[in-house]
């Protein structure tokens, strides 16, 4: 799988984090913002040049923002990961490393994850903002789904807290292969992955749900989520801007849910919900 990277600069009259959003709209799936250069980062597959130029074209007419874009061969993330790749701690009883890390002492969780392509290694806010939000649940026992589960590092989280049975989905090839060796890689074997979407989800029904998607996936598949949660179960989500938690909100609350609370961290949120 090629990704393409798009340099963004001159940007600094513009809040980029519209920029981020807006681009997220046309199928970006990852941002970092290095001095005064915006990367983003599109799946070849998904890259629609005539729609992704007219965006950026329009930026430079109205604001002076410059661009250049290339071809990122998939063989090189492995490379690019490991050099500036981090361990990261959340809450103080979590951490997700790789495997070319030392665990650390006194931690409840510890996650191996393989640094590729996949999102979810707890580097973005959303996947510690979901991992947090799990943190402060008691899945034991309970039926979990992780929808877009990405490196699957919830699903193996719900699993070394106990959860009962474990359900992850994510619709990406590389996802999904990634998610099935990190479930071996961390004793988490019982796990059940499949590739697919919304359409896919298995019964029996699920006492939690985690969806670290987009925003326009969660408006679309809210109400799915909604019908396969039993009575009094929770809803977790993430993947959307502060802006955008109302419509999630509203979505939610029409498909039978309830809002509990919600967390920011730079302007992306995570969210709680109960049926």
């Amino acid at each position: 799988m090629v990704y393409i990277e798009f340099n963004i600069r001159n940007f600094q009259d513009f809040d980029p984090e519209i920029i981020m959003a807006q681009l997220s709209e046309l199928g970006f799936e990852s941002f970092t913002e290095t001095g005064d250069t915006l990367q983003g980062y599109i799946r070849e597959d998904l890259y629609d040049a005539d729609v992704v130029g007219a965006y950026l074209l329009q930026l430079h007419s109205d604001h002076a923002v410059t661009f250049d874009m290339q071809e990122i061969p998939a063989q090189n993330w492995n490379a690019l990961w490991e050099s500036a790749y981090d361990a990261v701690t959340i809450s103080g009883k979590c951490q997700v490393r790789a495997p070319f890390h030392q665990p650390q002492p006194g931690i409840a969780y510890d996650i191996v994850i393989e640094p590729r392509m996949s999102f979810g290694t707890a580097h973005h806010e959303t996947t510690s903002l979901m991992l947090e939000l799990l943190l402060d649940e008691h899945p034991e026992g309970l039926r979990v789904l992780d929808m877009g589960c990405g490196t699957g590092v919830l699903a193996i989280l719900a699993h070394k807290m106990k959860a009962a049975g474990v359900v992850a989905i994510d619709n990406d090839d590389w996802a999904y292969a990634n998610a099935v060796d990190n479930m071996n890689s961390n004793d988490a074997a019982e796990v059940q992955v499949f590739q697919g979407d919304a359409a896919i989800i298995p019964l029996p029904a699920y006492d939690l749900i985690l969806a670290n998607i987009n925003r326009n996936v969660l408006l679309n598949d809210i109400p799915v989520y909604a019908g396969f949660l039993r009575d009094h179960g929770t809803l977790l989500v993430s993947g959307f801007y502060e802006q955008d938690l109302e419509m999630i909100r509203e979505v939610a609350v029409m498909s039978g849910l309830i809002y509990v609370s919600h967390k920011p961290a730079n302007n992306w949120v995570g969210a709680k919900f109960v049926k």
